[in-house]
This record gives structure tokens, sequence and C-alpha cells, in this order.
């Protein structure tokens, strides 16, 4: 987290900028709200500014600046390309970047009513992102494992988030849950991997995916990770659709990402709540996100 003495501001941005960047410091600077491990500040109409925050290791913009610019060219919707690198200093002791804007509303603020043409997207998308990894591609970490390696996790949200308020079945999430873990570990190759496809991480505009953002978590390993936005971002009835679309997708992999949506729904359920109770950190408006997604995990397909 960013020192508490540190009081970052459009005015610290712009010194930023003039000192490492000059060219760019006269542009109009204005906060982007929302944001987690990053603070992002709008610089003028096509680019922004990602100021580490709640991160603790600089390893996911060094990852974004390394491996963005190989496969933003490649993927069907606009990404994020780094155009500009920010150096820690004595102002700002942490990594800051300078990218290009991704038009659009986060899903998490906005709505998908075009259902069968944003699964197609989605599913275009990922199919063109999970290509086979170089060697040197980063490995799994928090993100990336196989479901029986993070059932911390999952008993923490479990336990953390209200049930009783949400109306749903301990038992039903606990199933689907204990069917991923029973699955075989990916067989590989492995392949690029976003890992970390919610709500807040894509953009929407005309009623449909216009965007994918923060690539933080990127890896190369089990496609699994990304396969569970079909239930986190679409809307009911989208899955099935968008399995049928990607293609090439055994029944293994299928339940594994289901549970691992059903991991991350719990996740946004409970920053949720921790917004509805002023708690640092809460996000009151992915609550109801999570909730959604997770009565669409339990159906199914």
């Amino acid at each position: 987290m960013i020192e508490p003495e540190i009081e970052v501001s459009a005015d610290l941005v712009r010194d930023l900028l003039r000192e490492q960047h000059p060219d760019l410091a006269d542009r109009p600077i204005r906060e982007v709200a929302g944001g987690w491990g990053n603070q992002m500040w709008r610089l003028g109409d096509d680019l922004v500014v990602r100021m580490q925050r709640m991160d603790t290791s600089p390893d996911p913009q060094l990852k974004e600046r390394r491996w963005l610019p190989v496969l933003g060219p490649r993927l069907p919707l606009p990404v994020p390309a780094p155009v500009r690198h920010g150096t820690p200093s004595e102002r700002f002791p942490k990594l800051w970047t300078v990218m290009t804007w991704v038009d659009g509303t986060p899903l998490d603020e906005g709505t998908i009513v075009r259902g069968d043409h944003a699964a197609d997207t989605l599913a275009a998308f990922l199919r063109a992102l999970h290509v086979e990894a170089p060697a040197d591609a980063p490995g799994a970490s928090d993100f990336g494992t196989h479901p029986k390696d993070s059932g911390g996790g999952f008993e923490h949200f479990l336990a953390a988030v209200d049930l009783d308020a949400s109306g749903l079945a301990e038992d039903d999430i606990r199933a689907v849950w204990e069917d991923a873990v029973a699955t075989p570990e990916w067989p590989g190759p492995r392949v690029w991997v976003h890992g970390d496809l919610h709500p807040a991480n894509v953009v929407v505009a005309g009623g449909t995916l216009a965007g994918v953002v923060d690539f933080g978590a990127l890896f190369a390993g089990d496609p699994a990770w990304d396969l569970g936005a079909a239930w986190l971002l679409l809307p009911e009835g989208g899955a099935s659709r968008f399995f049928d679309s990607y293609g090439r997708v055994d029944e293994a992999t299928v339940r594994r990402a289901r549970g691992l949506a059903a991991l991350k729904s719990l996740f946004l359920m409970l920053m949720g709540q921790n917004g509805e109770r002023g708690l640092p950190g809460g996000k009151p408006n992915w609550g109801p996100a999570g909730r959604s997604a997770l009565d669409r995990v339990l159906k199914g397909l």
C-alpha cells in the first residue's frame, strides 16, 4: 500500500510527468474512480497513468510492460498498451506506467444486453489469447493454481459471505467447488491466461463487450482460470453459447472453470459486503455482480 503520508493527487501525477516525461505533463489529468491494485488517472483522452497502489510488488506492472506489446496486436478486443515507463522516485517510491486508455464502461457499472454477441466476442478473444506461451512466460502464482490448491481461499470467502442474505445454499456452492477439486490437472500446453477476468476488468459499450483491462495477473498455464468468465461476465444462458463458440475444451476444464467462477463470485460478494459495511477497499457495486454470477454458476450451462 502507498505510504500514508503520500497523497496521490493530480498535482503529484503532473509533477512526476514533468520529471520523467515532460512532453506529457501539460495534458488534462483527472482521477478514474475504482481500481484496487493500481490507481488510475486519465491523461488527456487517449492515455492513462497507472500508479501502483495496493499491489505490494511491481511484478504486475512489469508483466504488463513486457507482454502486452506482444499480445495486444493479435487480440480482437482493445487492451491497454504501455507507452511510457515511470520509475520509483523520492516523490513516489513505487512503479507507474503510462498506458493507452480503453474506451467503455466497466461492466460492474454497466450491463450486457446483447448476450449472444458478448458470448461470441468473449469466446473469440479467449481463443486468440489462449495460445501456447513461450518458455519465459510468467507461471502461475496466486492466480493459476489447480482448485485443490486454492481451498483456503474458498473456505475463507464461503465463511465470510453472508449467505443467508443472498438466498444461496452453502451445500450447492460447496458441491460445485468439490467437483472442480476432483478434476485432473491441466495437461498442457501452457497457454496465455489473463487470470483475473471479472466485471471490473472488462468494459462494455453498445450493450456488449468492448475491451479487456488489467493484465497484472497474466500467466501461462490452465485456461480454466479465464473460462470461468462465461458465468462471471455473461447474462444467464450465455455460458452455453460461449462454450459452443469457444470450442476445443474438455469436460474437466469446464468443471474447473465452473468451480473457479464460484470462488471468484464469492470474492466479489465479499468485496461488496465490505463496501456496504464501510470497510477499507470494499466495493458496494461488486456484491450484486457476484451474487448474480454465483446464481448462474449454480444453474450450470
